[in-house]
């Protein structure tokens, strides 16, 4: 038997169970993946897909570490391609812009956000993790751009975080109820605040 290309296989095989549980967990949420409903998009038996994930919870907390992990090479792998400072801050807001135009049925963690808000336990616990890294990765962002002098000195840059944040997540819900005009005000929104925070 060839170990390699048993093992090559397997990791192929993993992929594709994760891509049709997150496509399942984006329209329906975590709460909404089941190992059946799984193991019939992916064309398994339950059993099969059990020998990759142990039980819904270890299947959960693996969709959230792989949109996590496919989040950050859709938004900061280019990003980190553009010139620290303001450049670099617009890159990241505008991929995340492009996060949400590319995932129509919602983002995973978002909705993950939302759906273990009141409720604790480890799926609550890696999302807040998460969220956490992202905001500090928002925070660093800004922060370049004080020392590059594109933004002011003063400016406080948690509030900028939750600023940006909050501008993204209003895309989302944007999507819904003006979905013509959802982007462009975003959009604006964003060139607004980084105008208002220049020195």
């Amino acid at each position: 038997m060839n170990l390699a290309a048993s093992t090559s296989k397997g990791t192929a095989t993993r992929e594709m169970i994760l891509e049709r549980a997150y496509g399942i967990a984006c329209r329906f949420g975590l709460e909404g993946l089941s190992i059946g409903e799984l193991a019939a998009a992916a064309g398994m038996s339950k059993s099969g897909v059990f020998a990759h994930f142990g039980s819904r919870e270890d299947l959960q907390l693996t969709v959230l570490d792989w949109t996590a992990a496919r989040f950050g090479h859709a938004v900061m792998g280019p990003a980190l391609r553009q010139p620290r400072g303001l450049a670099r801050l617009r890159a990241i807001m505008l991929g995340w812009f492009e996060w949400v135009r590319a995932n129509p049925d919602g983002c995973v963690m978002l909705g993950a956000a939302g759906e273990y808000d009141g409720r604790p336990g480890p799926q609550r616990d890696r999302v807040v993790e998460w969220l956490a890294q992202w905001r500090a990765q928002l925070g660093k962002a800004i922060a370049m751009c004080i020392e590059s002098g594109e933004l002011r000195s003063d400016i406080d840059s948690a509030l900028l975080s939750f600023q940006l944040f909050s501008i993204t997540e209003g895309l989302h819900h944007a999507r819904l109820y003006d979905p013509q005009h959802a982007e462009q005000l975003a959009r604006s929104a964003l060139d607004q605040l980084l105008r208002n925070s220049a020195p």
